[in-house]
C-alpha cells in the first residue's frame, strides 16, 4: 500500500483541494452533507446522470406535444399575474414567429428578473418540453438566449443542438445548480493549465489505447459538445477507474505472496486417502480439479487466497472437506467460519456423518487416522463450550465448524493452519481477519460462496483472490420445474399450489413453504390479519399492485402461515414452523425432526437458505417471492431436487404481469443457470462498493464503470496493472499513480485490501 509521506504530495493536487476553496460556503456544506462530495475531484467525477436534448428549430405552428423543442421567435407580450391572495405570482410571454403563437411561464422569485430580460420585440432561442394549459401550448421555465439582430445561423443552430447535463441532485442542490458548480471549477483548473493534475494512467498506456488527456475528459463529460464527446471521455473515465482499481487489487496480490505460510501436503496412507476410501460415490470431475487446484495452494509457503464459487448443490462442502482433511494430515488444524448457528450445526452434522469414525479420533471406537470434529456457537452450554476450546488448544480437535464464536479472544488453536469461510458477504472484514490472526503464521484461506458470480465480478470484488469454480452438479441430482403463481390474479393457481404439496407429502416427500418474516410482532409491528394467506395472500398495493405495497400489508410471516395451512387445506398433515429467533436447541431438533422425515412440511425464514440438505424434500412453496432477490430465491430453490426425485419450487405473488418484480420472478423460473441470474441480479442491483463492505446498492466506488458492461475493460486492466505492478512494485516511478491510489484507498478501504 502508499506508504503514509506520499499523501503529503497529494495537499498540492488540485483534485483534493477542499470545495470550499473553490465554491461559496454553503454551496459546499450542502454538497458535503447531501451528496458526500467534499473535494474538488469529488465534484467532477459526479457525473451527469444523462443529457436532454433542447431539440431541433421547430416553427411555432408546428410545435409537438411533449417533445423537446427549440424555437427563435419574438416576444409579443409579457405579463405579471398574481394568485393565492396576491402571495403568489407568475410570469406569462406570448411568443411569435409569424407561423404561430406559443406561451411562456415563469413563478416564483425568477418572475421579475425575467420581465426585465424578456421585454416586447426581443428575440431569442427558447428551449423547453411543449405543454398544454387551458388548451394553450406552453413552456415552463424555459431555457433561453436572446439575440442580437445580426446573430448568425451557426449560433442558433448551435444552441439547438446543445447537450444539457442532468445531474444527480438532491431538494438541496438543483442538476442546474450542481452544473453551475462544475462549470466554476472547470474555468478555475483551466486558468492554471490544470497545474498539478495528476493523471493515473501511464502515457504509453494512453497512447496505445487511443485514451484523450484526463482535463479533456473532465471538459467532454460536463460540458460535451457533441455525442462523442462523451463517448470519448466515458472511455477515458472507465478506464480511470478499472486501472485503479486493478493496481490496488494487484498490489494486494503481490503482497500477499510476501507472507509466509507453512506448506500443509496431505500424507500417504493418511486421513485424507482414509475418507476418499469411505465414500459411497464418485467426485465429479470439477470437484477433482478444483481439489488439486487447492492442494497445490496449500503446498506451498505463502498464504492461499481462492474463492471457490459454483452451483447449488455442486458439492462445495466436499471440496472444502477435504481441504481441511489435507490440513489436518500435515499436522494442522482447519476452522470453517458459518454466518448462523444452523447453518453451522448443519455443516458439523453433515461433516460427522461423512467421516463417519474418522471423526472420532481419540475415542473408543474411533478410527485410527482419525480426527475430532467440534462445533462451537455462542448459544452452546458452559461445559460442552469448556470441551470444545480446550480441543483446539491442545491440538486434539482438527476440525472446528463455527459461527462468530470462533473469533473470540478465548478461543485459542494448537496451529490453525486453513481457515474456510462459508457465504463470504454475510461476514464484515474485521470478523475474517480475526479468525486468520489466531494462527501462528498467516493461515490459508478458502472462501466459498453458494452466489455464482460472473467473472468480471469475481475479478473485481475479489480481486485479490484466485478464483476455482464448480458447474458441474453431481450425479443423482435432479431438475427442479418453477413456475411463477399469481396469486392476486388467480387465486385458484394458489388452492392448486397447496394441493401439489399436499400430493408430495403423500407420495412420501416433503416440501417447505417459506416466508419474509417470523410474525411474533418483530421490531414493533402489528401482527398481520390472521385472515386467508392460506388460500390466498392479502392484497398488496392498490388495485394495480403498486409501488406502495408494502405499505399496504406486512410481508406474510411463519406463525401466521404455519397456523393456516395447518388448520385449512394442509390439514392432517404434519406442519411445522422453523425461524432463527426460536432457541438453537428447538432449531436444531426441528431440523433433525425435518431430516428424520418426521416432519412433512416445513414453514421457514430464510434461516433455510443455504447448507440445508434434505434430498427426500423435493416441494417449496415462496410466498411473497417478489420480497426476495434474485440470488436468494436461487439459493432457496437449491434446496430442494437434492435425491431422486424431480424438485418444485413455486413463487407466489401478488405483483402485476408488467412490473419490474414480477419480471425478476419470471427471470428465476426460466432458467437454473445460477450465474446467468448472479448477472440479472447485478444490472439490478448494481455492484456495491467493491473496495468497501457495502456489497450492493448505492455505495458504489465505480461511478462510470459497470462490471458487467464493460467486462473487456477491466480484463486488459487487470492485465496492465498486473505487469505494472510486477516491474514497480512500489510505483515510484509513477507517483500519479500513487496520488490516485491515495484518494481512492482512503482509511476504510486501504484497511480492507490489507486485511483481505
Amino acid at each position: 500500500m502508499p506508504s503514509t509521506d506520499s499523501t503529503a504530495s497529494t495537499r498540492s493536487e488540485p483534485l483534493q483541494e477542499p470545495l470550499k476553496a473553490l465554491l461559496g460556503g454553503n454551496t459546499a456544506k450542502a454538497m458535503a452533507e447531501h451528496l458526500g462530495l467534499h473535494t474538488v475531484g469529488d465534484l467532477l467525477h459526479h457525473y451527469p446522470r444523462r443529457y436532454a436534448e433542447r431539440g431541433e428549430l421547430t416553427r411555432l405552428a408546428e410545435l409537438p406535444l411533449d417533445e423537446h423543442v427549440t424555437v427563435v421567435a419574438r416576444v409579443h407580450d409579457a405579463r405579471v399575474h398574481k394568485f393565492n391572495h396576491g402571495r403568489g405570482q407568475r410570469l406569462e410571454v406570448t411568443l411569435t414567429d409569424g407561423s404561430g403563437r406559443l406561451q411562456l411561464v415563469f413563478f416564483g422569485r425568477s418572475v421579475h428578473y425575467h420581465q426585465r430580460q424578456l421585454l416586447p420585440g426581443k428575440r431569442g432561442m427558447f428551449a423547453g418540453k411543449v405543454g398544454v394549459f387551458n388548451r394553450k401550448l406552453q413552456l415552463s421555465h424555459p431555457d433561453y438566449k436572446l439575440l442580437d439582430e445580426d446573430s448568425d445561423a451557426e449560433t442558433v443552430e448551435r444552441f439547438a443542438g446543445a447537450l444539457l447535463p442532468l445531474y444527480p441532485a438532491c431538494k438541496q442542490l438543483s442538476s442546474w445548480n450542481i452544473e453551475q458548480s462544475v462549470a466554476t471549477l472547470l474555468g478555475a483548473l483551466e486558468a492554471t493549465g490544470w497545474r498539478g493534475l495528476a493523471d493515473p494512467l501511464p502515457e504509453r498506456l494512453r497512447e496505445q489505447r487511443g485514451l484523450i488527456a484526463l482535463p479533456e475528459a473532465f471538459e467532454k463529460i460536463h460540458r460535451p459538445r457533441s455525442k462523442a464527446d462523451i463517448a470519448e471521455a466515458r472511455a477515458r473515465l472507465k478506464w480511470d477507474e478499472a486501472f485503479v482499481l486493478q493496481t490496488a487489487l494487484a498490489r494486494r496480490r503481490a503482497k500477499e505472496t510476501e507472507l509466509p505460510a507453512v506448506p500443509r501436503r496431505p500424507r500417504p496412507g493418511g486421513l485424507l486417502e482414509a475418507f476418499d476410501e469411505r465414500l459411497p460415490f464418485t467426485l465429479t470431475e470439477g470437484q477433482r480439479q478444483v481439489s488439486g487446484e487447492i492442494f497445490a495452494d496449500l503446498a506451498t509457503e505463502h498464504p492461499m487466497h481462492r474463492l471457490l464459487q459454483g452451483e447449488v448443490g455442486s458439492g462445495k462442502t466436499m471440496v472444502a472437506l477435504r481441504a481441511m482433511l489435507a490440513t489436518v494430515d500435515a499436522g494442522g488444524q482447519a476452522a470453517m467460519l458459518a454466518p448462523t448457528e444452523v447453518l453451522a450445526q448443519q455443516h458439523h452434522r453433515s461433516i460427522t456423518e461423512m467421516m463417519g469414525e474418522l471423526a472420532e479420533g481419540g475415542m473408543l471406537g474411533g478410527a485410527e487416522q482419525g480426527t475430532k470434529v467440534v462445533l462451537l456457537t455462542g448459544s452452546m452450554g458452559a461445559a460442552a463450550r469448556r470441551r470444545a476450546l480446550l480441543d483446539l488448544a491442545t491440538g486434539e480437535a482438527g476440525i472446528v465448524v463455527g459461527t462468530h464464536a470462533l473469533i473470540e479472544d478465548k478461543v485459542t488453536f494448537h496451529d490453525l493452519g486453513l481457515v474456510v469461510v462459508d457465504e463470504q458477504h454475510r461476514f464484515g472484514v474485521e470478523q475474517r481477519d480475526a479468525l486468520r490472526s489466531k494462527g501462528k503464521q498467516p493461515p490459508h484461506l478458502l472462501v466459498m460462496t453458494a452466489t455464482p458470480i460472473p467473472r468480471t465480478v469475481a475479478m473485481t470484488v475479489f480481486g485479490d483472490l484466485e478464483t476455482s469454480v464448480l458447474d458441474q452438479l453431481p450425479a443423482g441430482r435432479s431438475p427442479i420445474a418453477t413456475h411463477v403463481v399469481p396469486a392476486k390474479d388467480k387465486p385458484h393457481f394458489l388452492a392448486r399450489a397447496w394441493e401439489r404439496v399436499r400430493e408430495e407429502a403423500e407420495a412420501g416427500h416433503q416440501a417447505y413453504v417459506v416466508c419474509p418474516r417470523i410474525g411474533d410482532e418483530e421490531e414493533g409491528q402489528q401482527p398481520a390479519k390472521r385472515s386467508r394467506a392460506a388460500e390466498e395472500p392479502l392484497p398488496q398495493g392498490g388495485e394495480d399492485g403498486g409501488a406502495d405495497a408494502e405499505e399496504k400489508r406486512p410481508p406474510l410471516a411463519v406463525l401466521d402461515v404455519a397456523a393456516q395451512l395447518a388448520a385449512g387445506p394442509l390439514a392432517g398433515l404434519r406442519v411445522e414452523p422453523l425461524h432463527g429467533r426460536m432457541a438453537p436447541e428447538a432449531k436444531d431438533e426441528v431440523m433433525r425432526r425435518f431430516a428424520a422425515g418426521e416432519v412433512d412440511v416445513l414453514v421457514a425464514t430464510t434461516v433455510i437458505e443455504v447448507g440445508v440438505n434434505v434430498p427426500n424434500a423435493t416441494g417449496m412453496v415462496i410466498m411473497d417471492a417478489d420480497r426476495f432477490g434474485v440470488s436468494q430465491l436461487h439459493q432457496l430453490r437449491g434446496r430442494v431436487g437434492r435425491g431422486s426425485a424431480p424438485g418444485l419450487c413455486l413463487l407466489v405473488t401478488d405483483m402485476p404481469p408488467q412490473s419490474p418484480a414480477r419480471g425478476r420472478l419470471e427471470a428465476v423460473a426460466a432458467t437454473l443457470d445460477g450465474f446467468e441470474l448472479s448477472r440479472i441480479d447485478l444490472e439490478q442491483r448494481r455492484e456495491g462498493d467493491v473496495l468497501g463492505q457495502a456489497q450492493s446498492g448505492v455505495r458504489s466506488s465505480l461511478r462510470m464503470l459497470a462490471v458487467i458492461e464493460d467486462e473487456e475493460i477491466i480484463a486488459e486492466a487487470r492485465d496492465e496493472a498486473t505487469a505494472l505492478v510486477a516491474a514497480d512494485p512500489e510505483l515510484t516511478g509513477h507517483p500519479e499513480l500513487r496520488t490516485a491510489l491515495d484518494a481512492l484507498l482512503d482509511a476504510g478501504r486501504e484497511e480492507y485490501l490489507d486485511k483481505g
